[in-house]
């Protein structure tokens, strides 16, 4: 089984991909922590990363595909994969279907996650994290007990530099230009699924489950 997973930056894509995985025992791939460690690792080519994420620019295909391509084609992943943040882009997407295709495999399914722009800017600028402990916060909905300090380690939060408002509208413009003709795309060819990410996170979970169910699991 193979599954992807999109949708514009903040629609909750991470935190339903975790519960598909455990649901469905699939590898979680997530393109956006891979670049992020490929960033940290302080690589040329995470160098170069870094330049565009904290632009609040798309990674370059040729860049995402190198870093993703390798482990979708990997074996031994049990059932099968879901792809988080990745294809974002027709070409990501050709080049996808076209590494599967030689493995002898395919997308089954595609989740599309659909919030407006401005419920977006809301959850993202209001964003905070431990910089020791990788904990994240949110200003409304997930605020820490102390203003401004962890929870756990009382290390002082900070907001990613791709969190900024300015930063957020530049991912949004870039995402609308880009990966929204994937819908059209893969409904062509016939494997996506759309879902309300307006909903509680628990209701957004049973949608997609369903979907799975009845459009891959009930055809294997």
């Amino acid at each position: 089984m193979i599954l992807v997973l999109f949708g514009p930056p903040g629609a909750g894509k991470g935190t339903q991909a975790e519960r598909l995985r455990d649901t469905f025992r699939l590898e979680h791939l997530s393109s956006g922590d891979m670049l992020r460690a490929e960033r940290a690792s302080g690589s040329e080519l995470g160098q170069r990363v870094s330049g565009f994420m904290d632009a609040g620019q798309l990674v370059p295909d040729e860049i995402i595909i190198e870093v993703v391509l390798a482990r979708v084609i990997k074996p031994g992943s049990g059932m099968g994969y879901l792809l988080d943040g990745f294809p974002r882009t027709l070409p990501q997407a050709q080049r996808l279907d076209e590494a599967l295709a030689a493995a002898g495999s395919r997308v089954d399914l595609v989740l599309s996650l659909a919030v407006p722009d401005g419920l977006i800017v809301d959850r993202i600028t209001g964003r905070l994290s431990c910089p020791r402990c990788g904990t994240v916060y949110h200003l409304k909905n997930k605020p820490p007990l102390q203003a401004g300090v962890c929870d756990h380690d009382g290390e002082t939060l900070i907001q990613r530099k791709d969190d900024t408002a300015e930063v957020v509208q530049q991912r949004l413009t870039a995402y609308h230009a880009q990966t929204s003709p994937l819908e059209e795309y893969y409904r062509n060819h016939d494997v996506l699924g759309g879902v309300d990410g307006t909903a509680d996170i628990d209701a957004v979970t049973r949608e997609l489950s369903e979907l799975v169910r009845s459009k891959v699991v009930s055809s294997t």
